[in-house]
């Protein structure tokens, strides 16, 4: 199995006039490359240089903004979006290789983006560009009020391509199965120690800890917090790392459209990033 590199920007530095610093966790290096990718995809798109953009994309890229509309790379090319974060000044930005994929988060203040590199024979290139737009005052549910999970604690539909995404499918539904029964002890082991969500149905970043502390409250409520269930999904592979992107549907609201990162630690699969986007557009349940 190949060594896992993880790497993170621990110090703050200049980025034109934008001022980076850690925030998912303490220590660490950055990655040069990752980091200088992403340096050069922030300036294209501040000057939507398209052609500049062209060689940075990788060929199954998508763009989904804070709405939860999702552009194909051509459709990107075609018209490049704006960032919702403008030109970036003043973001705290954070980076983390897993191997062959360097995740970069960026945020100000509500907003939040996330950028999936992933390292392709011809250097790194962006797979994933997901926006999140937190809410402004918390969420005033408790839970999705729902205790049965069928999908996706017991089936799925997706069919795994090989043994890595069969595994994935296997620890995800124990993960969520622990999410049903708020049992933190049996969702713990599923996710990583520098884990972090962000969700446009929750006012700030949910860390692990964030997120047992939420489980314990349910318990003890009682309520029902079955995950939504999958609609549809797509991994991406690359050694110890697989990109997930999936679309759920809520047991009452509109869609999601979800981002995740599995890594392979210690010979299990855990999930260490989930960017979650309301589908605005879309009609509610």
């Amino acid at each position: 199995m190949r060594a896992q590199r993880v790497r993170l920007l621990a110090t703050a530095f200049l980025f034109s006039s934008c001022s980076f610093a850690a925030s998912w966790l303490a220590a660490a290096e950055a990655d040069p490359a990752v980091i200088q990718a992403d340096r050069a995809f922030a300036q294209a798109v501040a000057k939507g240089d398209a052609a500049a953009l062209r060689k940075m994309l990788d060929a199954e890229f998508t763009w989904t903004d804070v709405d939860g509309k999702t552009l194909t790379g051509e459709e990107v090319l075609r018209a490049v979006p704006k960032d919702a974060l403008g030109d970036e000044s003043g973001v705290e930005v954070s980076e983390r290789t897993y191997g062959q994929v360097g995740a970069v988060n960026v945020g100000r203040g509500k907003v939040h983006v996330l950028r999936i590199w992933v390292q392709r024979p011809g250097g790194w290139r962006l797979l994933v560009y997901h926006e999140v737009k937190q809410m402004e005052q918390p969420s005033t549910s408790a839970g999705s009020g729902v205790k049965d999970c069928e999908n996706p604690c017991k089936m799925v539909p997706f069919k795994p391509a090989n043994e890595a995404e069969a595994a994935i499918i296997a620890f995800w539904q124990a993960l969520e199965t622990g999410v049903t029964a708020h049992d933190a002890e049996a969702w713990a082991p599923h996710v990583a120690d520098e884990f972090v969500q962000v969700s446009s149905n929750s006012d700030h970043p949910i860390s692990k800890a964030g997120r047992i502390e939420t489980l314990n409250k349910q318990k003890a409520s009682g309520v029902g917090s079955a995950p939504a269930p999958l609609v549809s999904a797509k991994m991406f592979d690359f050694g110890d790392a697989v990109i997930m992107t999936c679309l759920h549907q809520p047991y009452s609201g509109k869609p999601i459209h979800v981002s995740r990162l599995w890594i392979k630690r210690d010979g299990k699969w855990i999930m260490s990033i989930s960017y979650q986007t309301t589908i605005q557009s879309a009609a509610a349940k």
